[in-house]
């Protein structure tokens, strides 16, 4: 099984030992994607309706550059550093998402890098041909 590595500057680039996405046997693994723009590397600002926005944005750069959409992810993982949040969070993820509804953890943290409220990762089908 081929694995490689995936980059696009569509979303915020590493900021340490990892990769973005990896593909591998016709599947896509991101990495957790919080709420820093890619173009300042900063954190967006506003709340966790704001975070959550730039988190799918971010992902969804990183899934169209692995030639998927949200329509093929399977299972996301949802950080937040504070479950009050989640109603939030789940109103911007459900619109995104729209009628698709891929398996899905929630998970509450102690801390996030540089202060964010939510990191989601994403396992989406891919072809395997496409790169």
């Amino acid at each position: 099984m081929e694995i490689a590595p995936l980059s696009t500057s569509g979303a915020p680039r590493a900021i340490g030992p990892y990769s973005q996405g990896i593909r591998a046997g016709g599947f896509l693994f991101t990495a957790g994607q919080v709420g820093f723009d890619p173009a300042s590397g900063e954190l967006v600002d506003g709340g966790i309706a704001e975070q959550t926005e730039r988190v799918l944005e971010n992902l969804r750069a990183i899934l169209e550059a692995a030639g998927s959409t949200f329509s093929r992810v399977v299972k996301t993982t949802v950080f937040l550093v504070d479950m009050a949040d989640f109603a939030a969070m789940n109103e911007v993820y459900a619109r995104v998402f729209g009628e698709h509804r891929p398996a899905r953890s929630t998970v509450a943290v102690a801390a996030l890098p540089r202060g964010a409220r939510v990191e989601i990762e994403a396992i989406a089908a891919v072809d395997s041909d496409a790169r």
